[in-house]
């Protein structure tokens, strides 16, 4: 079976962290969703770049999350959630993913 790629998992952590926690109206569900996504994915970025990589994506992970509440102050819930996944992504994609 395919893995899934990194930058997927870590991207739609974030995303459906955010929807789970939205559409239920229970937060800690959400953080739940955000918490595997990103235990999930730190493991594919050890196996795959190496830990001080993994440690530094997980960092930007957990950053991504912080930074998106103010930035939803100015964008919007949904672009801000949608941008830093989408920047996590890419971040995910270029130190692990295409190595791969």
């Amino acid at each position: 079976m395919a893995r899934v790629p990194s930058s997927v998992i870590a991207a739609g952590g974030l995303v459906g962290g955010y929807g789970v926690a939205r559409w239920t109206r229970k937060r800690p569900l959400g953080g739940a969703v955000l918490a595997v996504a990103g235990a999930a994915a730190a493991q594919q970025w050890r196996q795959q770049a190496g830990g001080k990589a993994a440690g530094a994506l997980s960092a930007a992970y957990v950053a991504a999350f912080a930074g998106s509440h103010p930035l939803a102050k100015k964008v919007g819930a949904w672009p801000s959630v949608f941008t830093v996944a989408g920047a996590v992504a890419l971040a995910s994609w270029a130190v692990a993913d295409r190595r791969a």
